[in-house]
């Protein structure tokens, strides 16, 4: 059961709001079919990644919770609105708005066209980029964190990749499963086997990857993160 701090008619009124404040070039209307679509769409993605969320904002006793009012909430929805938008009805244009409106409200460059798992958090927001990389299910990202790439070749993460603040994997990486970066840390043209601690030392600045004991990524979730192997 999802819970919402909105009836979806009023979801729905509020988002063709802030598009029309942000695009006023009269090209959309609340009604239209591509809109509300792509609305109960991303609802339906939303709650089934919220349910497996373990903060009891998102997810407790059975119940999902979604709120507009839940910045960390708000910008996951958006980002299934404006991608159900362009894989459902190809509606680039609608797409590149909702895109726009997520970028300026809450700090958060992932395009529409990015293939994003169904399951993923983004916490806090603010300066985060996440480029068109190979992304698995439990995926969790602070804020400032920067997923790229270099010569056009983008990352392939694992299953329960976790990327503390201000934090950056970029370019012919392969992150395997349950694997942590830490803060400020820089992963480039490296990969990192199963169950790595990769974390940038605070006295001597040098990359350091350790074998962690439990995955940070788990402790944001509500079922087991499998290890699945990703071949480095």
């Amino acid at each position: 059961m999802l819970k919402m701090s909105l009836s979806i008619d009023d979801l729905q009124a509020y988002v063709f709001h802030q598009l029309k404040h942000f695009f006023p070039d009269n090209r959309l209307s609340p009604k239209e079919k591509r809109f509300t679509q792509s609305i109960h769409q991303a609802l339906e993605r939303t709650e089934y990644c919220f349910r497996h969320v373990s903060l009891k904002s998102f997810h407790d006793n059975g119940t999902t919770f979604f709120s507009h009012l839940h910045s960390d909430q708000y910008t996951l929805f958006l980002w299934y609105l404006s991608n159900s938008a362009w894989k459902e009805f190809g509606d680039t244009e609608l797409a590149s708005k909702i895109f726009y409106l997520n970028k300026t409200l809450n700090g958060v460059v992932c395009m529409f066209d990015a293939q994003m798992p169904d399951i993923f958090l983004i916490v806090h927001g603010g300066g985060i980029v996440l480029g068109k990389a190979s992304y698995s299910d439990f995926f969790v990202c602070y804020q400032g964190c920067t997923v790229g790439a270099i010569n056009g070749v983008y990352p392939v993460l694992g299953k329960g990749v976790a990327l503390a603040p201000q934090s950056t994997i970029i370019g012919d990486c392969k992150v395997g499963d349950h694997v942590t970066i830490g803060n400020n840390a820089v992963l480039r043209n490296k990969s990192l086997n199963s169950g790595s601690l990769y974390f940038r030392h605070t006295e001597t600045g040098q990359h350091v990857v350790e074998q962690s004991r439990k995955p940070w990524a788990q402790t944001f979730f509500n079922v087991p993160i499998p290890l699945d192997g990703v071949e480095t």
